[in-house]
């Protein structure tokens, strides 16, 4: 935002509301995720250094915090994460289709790290169910980085998964659950009848367009929202 100071003060976000700290720690580590994933011709070294970083800090340290509410290292090392996936999107990177979806929601009222929470780890199954091994090989960085911290193998392993047949929407959504965090449009108040008109506004953004497999068609889109609409005849 431009800001002239900003204070990194873990004892001052105590006070904020679980939900939101936890959510827009998530939306921090949207950006590390998508920016991985990128296929874009920028991406490379220089901004995978960031999201990788970020990721580090932020997975854990969020996990945490769950935890222990009261503990204030892992709440500075959030901060510190969000630094770093910022330096990562400051190279350029565009993000893709949980980013691009996600501004349409939150005219719903859904908000703005939440928005991460539930289409993240559907963006990540689409993508590796309809791209190829140049959209596919990036999600496995994401892999190496969450499996390879202890805090987060604990969790991803208590929650049934196993490193060599989960995929990466998988270990997202297990990290988003375990915050208690939302996974679907029915826990944030967004019901199937919102569907048609949220896919054709979702069309207008460039992101869509910049996600790994290019968003281009509302049948597209409503597919990516059928998989977290959180009704009985949902997927995801």
């Amino acid at each position: 935002m431009g800001a002239d100071l900003i204070i990194l003060d873990p004892a001052l976000s105590i006070s904020t509301p679980e939900r939101i700290w936890l959510s827009t720690g998530i939306r921090a580590v949207d950006h590390c995720v998508e920016g991985l994933c990128s296929i874009d011709s920028n991406a490379g070294p220089e901004s995978d250094k960031g999201f990788t970083e970020g990721l580090k800090l932020l997975v854990p340290n969020l996990l945490l915090t769950k935890q222990n509410w009261e503990d204030k290292e892992p709440r500075l090392k959030e901060m510190m994460g969000v630094i770093e996936s910022m330096k990562g999107l400051s190279t350029g990177i565009p993000m893709g289709g949980s980013h691009g979806i996600g501004h349409q929601l939150g005219p719903l009222g859904v908000g703005h790290g939440e928005t991460s929470c539930i289409m993240l780890p559907a963006i990540l199954k689409y993508n590796y169910k309809h791209g190829d091994e140049k959209v596919r090989n990036p999600q496995q960085k994401v892999l190496d980085i969450l499996w390879g911290e202890k805090t987060v193998a604990e969790v991803l392993t208590r929650r049934g998964l196993k490193k060599e047949s989960a995929d990466a929407g998988d270990v997202v959504g297990a990290v988003i659950t375990e915050l208690g965090m939302p996974r679907s449009l029915k826990d944030v108040g967004v019901g199937r009848e919102k569907l048609d008109a949220l896919a054709e506004n979702c069309l207008k953004d460039p992101w869509l367009k910049t996600n790994p497999v290019p968003l281009i068609e509302k049948q597209q889109v409503l597919e990516v929202l059928e998989m977290v609409v959180g009704d009985q005849k949902s997927s995801l």
